[in-house]
């Protein structure tokens, strides 16, 4: 039913300018109006991750409720956790329109908006007034212009650790010249260290623990897995996100593929999920991760978990397949864990890693 009704609807949001869309269905959220999750959470969903009870693994990625609008819609959309961000101390506008395309013959998007929101001060504000309900994630990042960038991100764990029940650290946007320089070894070793003693400040003064997240881009190159996964694990980061969008243009077709910027949706779904058995098979399935790139039906969601992932995270596929999406992938994840005859999703969880992370990135 919700497919065919926004079969509908997505006529009129694809004549709308992508960004123009996005603030339609913003609005419609913060309004409530929106279809209700009617699946429910199957049981063989639920898991302890992080000492969080997640009622189901799937959430919406960094990058579509960057200013902390509407995380509650976002639960009542059926997720079993919202993300909010990226968030940066001060606002800033991103990078000049236009800055979103959709690449309709690839069911894909490229984005290069740049890190555009309102800045910490509001979207606080946003979280304070709403009342404590389910699992929020705020994403941090750093100003463009910031000549401290570690302390950017530091004064992100520091400002919403009060409303946030996670934190995801984004060092791996590829539309913020020097960013995902972040991601090198000893670049990393400054900046997780940093996060991590502000955290371990905060806890020792009496906070709870808030796990924290680092999301790595899809685009790393091989050798440097082992690295960066080493460091990682070093600081003791509770999970990572698997991955961003990706510079990558293998097997566009779309004429808008030249546009620069971040490519996500279907042509993504390979890279990075070979990225993401990588990255479990270099840590030996010790740390959560989250899976995220190309995810639009059960079974790509479904690969996702067999290839590493504890969470999972969309958005592109909700543009071509609407909210109804939430709920096929719940109940094609349920029946997954009943034809294979465990007792919950998390016994799928990396067994098919081995598989797909001796495939090449592009194929």
């Amino acid at each position: 039913m919700l497919g065919s009704l926004y079969g509908l609807a997505r006529g009129a949001l694809f004549t709308m300018e992508p960004e123009d869309a996005h603030e339609f269905t913003l609005r419609m959220l913060e309004r409530g109006l929106y279809p209700r999750d009617t699946t429910g959470n199957p049981p063989e969903l639920a898991a302890n991750i992080f000492g969080l009870s997640f009622p189901n693994p799937i959430g919406i990625a960094a990058g579509y409720d960057k200013d902390a609008r509407v995380p509650d819609a976002v639960l009542g959309l059926g997720c079993g956790f919202a993300e909010v961000g990226t968030l940066t101390p001060l606002p800033q506008p991103g990078n000049p329109r236009p800055r979103v395309f959709r690449l309709i013959s690839d069911k894909g998007l490229i984005n290069r908006l740049g890190f555009n929101n309102g800045g910490h001060a509001a979207a606080l504000e946003r979280l304070r007034a709403r009342r404590p309900n389910g699992i929020v994630c705020v994403n941090v990042g750093a100003n463009k212009d910031s000549v401290d960038r570690a302390q950017d991100y530091v004064r992100g764990i520091e400002t919403f650790y009060e409303v946030a029940t996670m934190f995801t650290v984004n060092i791996s946007s590829p539309n913020t010249p020097g960013l995902r320089d972040l991601q090198a070894p000893a670049a990393l070793d400054e900046l997780i260290g940093r996060v991590m003693a502000a955290r371990a400040a905060l806890m020792a003064a009496g906070k709870p623990k808030r796990p924290i997240i680092v999301k790595i881009a899809p685009d790393i190159a091989e050798d440097d897995i082992g690295p960066i996964t080493e460091r990682l694990l070093a600081h003791a980061v509770d999970g990572i996100a698997v991955s961003n969008t990706t510079l990558s243009r293998h097997g566009l077709r779309d004429p808008k593929k030249t546009e620069a910027g971040g490519s996500s949706g279907r042509p993504a779904f390979h890279r990075s999920t070979v990225m993401l058995a990588k990255v479990y098979r270099a840590t030996g399935g010790k740390i959560p991760l989250i899976g995220i790139g190309g995810i639009d039906s059960a079974e790509t969601a479904l690969a996702k978990i067999e290839a590493g992932a504890s969470l999972l995270q969309l958005y592109t596929g909700l543009i071509y397949q609407g909210p109804g999406l939430i709920g096929d992938m719940k109940r094609g994840l349920a029946l997954a864990v009943r034809r294979a005859s465990a007792r919950n999703l998390s016994e799928l969880r990396g067994t098919r890693a081995a598989e797909w992370a001796t495939k090449p990135f592009e194929i």
